[in-house]
């Protein structure tokens, strides 16, 4: 799954938005319209090319994960959060955030 499928918009409340003073987040109204590339990843697989090629239709696919375990969840490739993909409409599914990812960006 990947684009904004599964998210839903929040307006920010006043005290998200804060005053207009420097360094506040006012600042980062130029990156609010920025699009980003959201997926959702259910589990990873290593095969062989060989064993790609005879796939067909109705083939499974064995993840690495297991039933019920976090799906992870990317925003331009950089994993952010863990999530469970839940049921948006009768035929429609998303993501529901349920940790978020620390990452350790030196600098």
């Amino acid at each position: 799954m990947s684009g904004t499928d599964g998210f839903e918009a929040v307006p920010a409340t006043e005290a998200q938005q804060g005053s207009t003073s420097p360094g506040g987040p006012r600042d980062l109204d130029a990156v609010y319209d920025i699009p980003v590339q959201v997926s959702a990843v259910l589990g990873r697989a290593t095969m062989q090319v060989s064993q790609l090629l005879k796939l067909g239709r109705g083939a499974v696919v064995e993840l690495d994960r297991k039933l019920g375990e976090a799906v992870d969840i990317y925003v331009n490739n950089r994993l952010v959060a863990r999530g469970e993909v839940v049921m948006v409409d009768d035929n429609r599914l998303g993501v529901t955030m349920t940790e978020i990812v620390k990452s350790d960006r030196g600098g």
